[in-house]
């Protein structure tokens, strides 16, 4: 999830936003494949934008998808062992970074030399929730309301 910190928020990236919904969409109906516009159309995700993340999930194994007028997309996994850390790191690479970097290259001097200490366990929290999040909990949660 790359994140920056923008007036004081943290911001999650629109592709991991996507990513997640677009699962939870094929989570919930994993009975047919599902199309990206139709995806797109149910989410209200930009149709082109979508192509792309579904070429980062594909390429992670997430998804499988075929051609034609069966085609579609479908999980390559049961959703129960989907994690929403997973899917981030298939479209960001990374659960946080601060201005484009990895926290790990992140080095201060003099008084903020502890800062990327923070960062970092505030980056081990966001893992710690993201692994214990299933793409089946997101559906469950649905179903449930």
């Amino acid at each position: 999830m790359k994140s920056t910190l923008h007036n004081g928020r943290m911001q999650i990236s629109a592709k991991a936003d996507y990513a997640v919904r677009a699962l939870a969409e094929l989570a919930a109906d994993a009975g047919r494949p599902l199309t990206c516009e139709a995806i797109a159309t149910s989410q209200d995700i930009p149709f082109r934008f979508l192509k792309g993340v579904f070429r980062d999930l594909r390429q992670a194994g997430l998804v499988r998808s075929q051609r034609g007028c069966e085609g579609g997309y479908w999980l390559a996994r049961d959703p129960a062992e989907v994690t929403l850390a997973d899917i981030v790191l298939a479209v960001d690479g990374a659960f946080l970074t601060l201005r484009g970097e990895r926290l790990d290259d992140l080095g201060y001097h003099g008084p903020a030399a502890g800062l990327p200490g923070v960062w970092r366990g505030m980056e081990d929290h966001v893992r710690r929730v993201l692994t214990s999040t299933a793409l089946s909990d997101l559906v469950r949660e649905r179903l449930a309301a």
